[in-house]
């Protein structure tokens, strides 16, 4: 019998393990892991908005052949049947049929029915409107191309901001539980000093106050980790319901802040923001070279060709039915001559938008060169802030840990220490904050410069 139990048990154990095992490999399967770049890298490919903007670049591309098959052979078929239900009537002179002079006689020509099909070859030869289209679908092809590159842009910014939240967020959440437990000890110690009847009733009830800040500051960190979770699962454009884990440390990115001179030369004419403004100019003097080709001739040339018959019994394709064939070939010639100012009105319409990109254009390159100036300080003034409360968190942390021998030893007061801890949280927020503005900074300063 006893053999039979250890057997069982072996058996139950063996079980458990297995099931274990199964569901903790489950587990780690339904967890994707990231690092910055490989989720930067996902959002590149599973953005919603660049599959979009994505779309938009094969759309122009369309747009590009669709120009060029304008001055490409175009050739028409058609075919028709028809019966007359009146045959039509014309009035020929009287006196063709022996009449008196002025009279008419009714007579009606044809036959009930008829049919033809034919087809028709046309060649565009020269079309000024035409040669400026194509050159303006490919800029169009560039402006879209632009755009989602822009998009990629601010796509990798909302990753790496919402990446940062969330390394942070961790950061301060490991503190705030260290400094828990910590405060739980201190609790545990004074409730055991008050019951010997060391400690006032007062300190112990402090004690717990602070107990219960500590444990709200943890929750606070966890539910920011949380809400910062599902920003940077919306940016990637990962399935919200699903874990994801980070795999870079904060330090990765801090320390090399600290330790480089970031600050390099700016050059404005690779910048995507100054590069759409000159397509954007490209595109309004393309319109009014295109407005401007509306003065000039267009010309084509034609072949047509079709086959009919007639008859008055509905079939028409009977053997004995014969097919006259016709067919025609020539040039058509259009010349604007007046339209009463119109097509001049529009060239200087068009003059006004080319006027208005180039101030756009200026006022890009100037925007660009404020923004990098402005990112530049932004940056010089977070390091300064950054290196401050790191050295004031030190402190309060020094002026904490000694407070709390203190109180141990009976020379603080329970209040004192309260103050002292709170002040402590304090200046930890604010090197939290000012570690996230140094970041921001560094990436506002590599989207201002286009190395983003």
């Amino acid at each position: 019998i006893e053999f039979r139990m250890k057997k069982k048990i072996k058996t139950y154990l063996l079980v458990f393990a297995v099931s274990w095992f199964a569901l903790a490999t489950q587990t780690q399967a339904q967890t994707s892991t990231f690092s910055l770049e490989e989720a930067k890298q996902f959002a590149m490919e599973n953005s919603n908005v660049l599959h979009n903007t994505n779309l938009d670049i094969t759309k122009a591309q369309k747009e590009v052949w669709k120009t060029i098959t304008i001055g490409l052979p175009q050739v028409t078929g058609s075919a028709n049947y028809n019966k007359f239900l009146n045959l039509p009537v014309s009035l020929i002179p009287g006196e063709f049929f022996g009449g008196e002079p002025g009279t008419y006689m009714p007579v009606q020509f044809g036959q009930d029915y008829s049919s033809d099909f034919g087809f028709t070859v046309s060649q565009q030869i020269f079309d000024g409107s035409y040669i400026v289209g194509v050159g303006s679908s490919q800029i169009y092809l560039n402006l879209a191309r632009q755009a989602n590159e822009k998009t990629e842009i601010d796509i990798r910014d909302a990753v790496t901001q919402s990446y940062y939240y969330v390394l942070i967020g961790q950061e301060n959440k490991i503190v705030m539980q260290e400094n828990l437990e910590n405060i739980n000890k201190l609790y545990t110690e004074t409730k055991a000093y008050f019951e010997n009847g060391f400690r006032e009733e007062q300190d112990v009830d402090q004690m717990r106050l602070m107990v219960k800040n500590a444990e709200n500051e943890v929750v606070k960190a966890e539910r920011e980790i949380k809400i910062a979770m599902v920003v940077l699962k919306y940016a990637m454009g990962f399935e919200l319901e699903k874990e994801i884990e980070l795999s870079d440390e904060l330090d990765k990115f801090l320390n090399p802040l600290l330790t480089v001179n970031n600050i390099s030369g700016f050059d404005f004419s690779n910048h995507i923001d100054y590069r759409l403004a000159q397509t954007n100019f490209s595109v309004s003097e393309k319109l009014l070279n295109l407005e401007k080709a509306a003065f000039l001739p267009r010309l084509s040339g034609f072949y047509s060709y079709s086959k009919t018959a007639f008859g008055n019994s509905a079939n028409l394709f009977k053997s004995s039915i014969s097919w006259y064939p016709s067919s025609l070939v020539g040039f058509q010639l259009s010349i604007p001559i007046f339209n009463s100012g119109q097509k001049m009105l529009k060239v200087q319409q068009a003059n006004i938008e080319v006027d208005k990109a180039a101030t756009q254009r200026k006022l890009a390159e100037i925007t660009l060169q404020k923004d990098y100036l402005t990112a530049v300080a932004e940056m010089e003034s977070a390091l300064e802030k950054f290196d401050n409360d790191k050295e004031n968190r030190a402190l309060a942390e020094k002026i904490l840990n000694k407070s709390k021998i203190k109180f141990n030893n009976g020379i603080t007061s329970s209040t004192e220490l309260s103050q002292i801890e709170t002040q402590y949280i304090q200046s930890y927020g604010a090197y939290i904050g000012s570690t996230l503005q140094l970041l921001q900074a560094d990436l506002k300063l590599k989207k201002a410069n286009g190395t983003l």
